[in-house]
């Protein structure tokens, strides 16, 4: 049966690259415009990964993070943060509200569907 992957992120252009990337692996893709959509996806439709920026309106993607780890049937749901931030204060306080892993932007769609597929094991 096929993982779905919720991708959280403000770009309608970063959503169309994750769709593509993530569909042609053979997942199915929902997707949220900011923090807040994201988590009401969440609590909607579950998801087996989730993938968020860090800088969106509304709730950035620590809240996000903080949100899933709150939400104990998502306490264990992997998410990894897709973002151009590349500081490491940012990667630590990311790591310290549970994020799984970190992928910079501009991705590459191989190495981003080896990070979903390593996490969704």
């Amino acid at each position: 049966m096929s993982k779905t992957v919720l991708t959280i992120d403000d770009s309608r252009t970063m959503r169309d690259m994750l769709l593509m990337a993530l569909e042609d692996a053979g997942y199915v893709v929902i997707q949220a415009v900011d923090g807040v959509d994201g988590l009401e996806t969440l609590a909607a439709q579950g998801a087996d990964v989730i993938i968020t920026d860090i800088n969106m309106p509304r709730m950035d993607g620590f809240g996000v993070i903080e949100g899933v780890r709150a939400d104990p049937n998502h306490r264990t749901t992997p998410v990894l943060v897709l973002t151009t931030e590349s500081d490491a204060e940012k990667k630590a306080r990311a790591r310290a509200a549970g994020a799984t892993g970190w992928i910079v932007k501009p991705f590459d769609p191989v190495k981003l569907v080896d990070a979903v597929r390593r996490v969704a094991a």
